[in-house]
């Protein structure tokens, strides 16, 4: 891992702050790749994500009874939707006992937009197998202190 000088925090939330979550993005001030999946859900919801699998993520929830784990197609990953405002700030998704996710741009707090470099993907086609090592290798990991359990 990168010197921990390095990091850049960055926080996101839902609309109404009850999913929170900081992302340490490991080459602090760098462009920062995204991406627009193509699935009803995500274009939907405008989701844009990111990931840095040399980074990690922890996510904090005020209220679980406002949360809603939404799984759908290959039912491999939990898209979190805050019940009370309706936003989708992370998706997570537990592979060999450890947590990955990527963090939708949308609810990150200030962040200059002009740092986001999108490109395309097209996930269809994926067998499950193959869907879970690109997450594995790409998604951020989870910090050890997550308080989402």
């Amino acid at each position: 891992m990168p010197d921990p000088r390095s990091y850049e925090k960055i926080e996101g939330s839902c609309h109404c702050g009850n999913l929170r979550f900081t992302f340490d993005w490991s080459a602090r001030g760098s462009v920062i790749p995204v991406r627009a999946c193509g699935c009803d859900l995500c274009t939907k919801h405008k989701a844009v994500w990111t990931s840095d699998p040399n980074g990690q993520f922890s996510l904090t929830i005020g209220d679980k009874n406002q949360l809603n784990r939404y799984r759908f197609g290959t039912k491999t990953a939990d898209f979190h939707v805050c019940r009370a405002c309706g936003v989708m700030p992370i998706t997570t998704c537990t592979i060999a006992s450890a947590r990955y996710a990527v963090v939708n741009i949308q609810t990150f707090n200030g962040i200059d937009h002009a740092r986001f470099v999108h490109r395309a993907t097209d996930f269809e086609g994926e067998t499950i197998e193959s869907r879970l090592a690109r997450r594995q290798k790409t998604w951020t990991p989870e910090a050890a202190a997550s308080l989402d359990k």
